[in-house]
């Protein structure tokens, strides 16, 4: 089954083509990392898997449903089956650790209080975190917010989950942690979808890679085929060992 499917999608904002005809598969639960420099179009990509904008042609689909044009309420179902990590973890600073995790449940589901909690701390032992509940985002280091970020994702139990930039920031050693709690992610049956270009990162999570260059899928492939890609621009990327 297909988790998500780009058909020949442009968007453009002004006279600026964003995205140019891209198209792309990505299988359930593999990880599908797409890389390339910054303002090609990779977080636009992110923004039309969960609809926040349409494309101006072309079509996404979503487990197999095309979102251009669903209502509120039906893209609201759509997206209950996501979740987000973002770049920074964007925690609510005014709440606890264990209630960040908590308020998708509360807004989403009609568990009990004491289901919910119960759940929040499952999601953050998940990450390693059990001990962290009642603290603030403001007393954890940037990768324990990208931990408590992780399980606040996870905590609707997506069948698809989008990670934008998961190394950012982060000193080596958190980086890899962080790696290889979503390859444990995906492990347990979750499609990642991430963008990123920290290749040492992608090289650990990735299944499938898409390179995007001026709005345009430059290459799409296996790892082996973008290591032996002739593009000069891909070559640059998978030869870089660099992280952030």
């Amino acid at each position: 089954m297909t988790a998500v499917r780009f058909d020949n999608v442009s968007k453009r904002f002004g006279a600026l083509a964003v995205l140019d005809a891209v198209s792309f598969d990505i299988a359930k639960g593999t990880a599908f990392c797409l890389l390339g420099r910054s303002g090609t179009g990779k977080s636009v990509t992110l923004r039309h898997i969960v609809g926040l904008v349409e494309p101006d042609s072309g079509t996404v689909f979503v487990e197999e449903r095309d979102i251009k044009g669903l209502s509120r309420r039906e893209l609201g179902e759509v997206r209950t089956h996501m979740g987000f990590l973002f770049q920074n973890a964007a925690l609510f600073d005014s709440m606890s650790v264990g209630d960040n995790v908590a308020f998708p449940m509360r807004r989403h589901t009609k568990l009990s209080d004491g289901d919910i909690r119960e759940r929040a701390r499952k999601k953050l032992a998940d990450v390693g975190l059990e001990a962290d509940y009642d603290k603030m985002p403001g007393d954890l280091s940037g990768g324990m917010k990208k931990r408590a970020g992780l399980a606040r994702a996870m905590a609707l139990d997506p069948s698809i989950l989008l990670v934008d930039e998961p190394s950012a920031g982060l000193d080596p050693i958190t980086a890899k942690e962080i790696d290889d709690l979503l390859v444990a992610t995906k492990r347990g049956g979750t499609t990642l979808v991430v963008v990123t270009h920290n290749i040492p990162s992608a090289r650990v999570i990735g299944d499938d890679f898409a390179v995007l260059q001026e709005g345009r899928l430059l290459v799409h492939g296996t790892l082996e085929a973008l290591d032996a890609s002739e593009e000069p621009l891909v070559q640059a990327f998978m030869r870089s060992q660099g992280g952030g």
